[in-house]
């Protein structure tokens, strides 16, 4: 996996010192640019090309940074502690984010920045690994209240079984 992201150029934006800190320990394999705050990253995005953006939700406004970073096609995994629910999910997909990543699970985002980088002929990777806990996080259910969303979201990213049989 450390040669997909070997020297890949990562913004990583998050308004916690610790968390920045942690993540371009993680990711030394990548050139990474870190924001505290949405003006810094704001400037990052407009003066350099990225690989990936990491844009955690609270603090640094983390939807209008997803908006910038789909505007200069860069992709965007948004990591989040506060805003972990269905309704930020949904919200982060719909606006573009390619992966939705809880900081309980920060000791594996490399995992989950390899599944944006490499080619795949399945883009819901980063979903299938982290649904067991959003199953647990947010109880049994909770896809009913967007149940129209995830239908469509499972018939774009996901093959069905038949689909998968008639591919072998």
């Amino acid at each position: 996996m450390d040669n997909v992201l070997d020297g890949k150029r990562i913004l990583i934006v998050d308004d916690e010192p610790d968390i920045l800190e942690t993540l371009v320990e993680i990711l030394d394999m990548c050139l990474v640019d870190s924001a505290p705050n949405f003006e810094t990253a704001q400037k990052f995005l407009n003066k350099n090309r990225y690989d990936l953006a990491i844009l955690d939700i609270m603090g640094v406004r983390g939807y209008e940074l997803l908006e910038l970073a789909n505007e200069r096609n860069i992709p965007a995994l948004m990591l989040t502690a506060h805003a972990v629910s269905p309704d930020n999910l949904v919200k982060s997909i719909k606006g573009g984010a390619q992966s939705y990543i809880p900081k309980d699970k920060i000791s594996e985002i490399a995992v989950y920045i390899a599944d944006i980088l490499e080619p795949r002929e399945r883009e819901a990777n980063w979903l299938e690994k982290l649904e067991p806990y959003f199953d647990k996080k947010f109880g049994e259910g909770w896809k009913e209240k967007d149940r129209e969303f995830w239908d469509v979201y499972d018939r774009k990213y996901r093959a069905s079984k038949d689909e998968i049989e008639g591919m072998l």
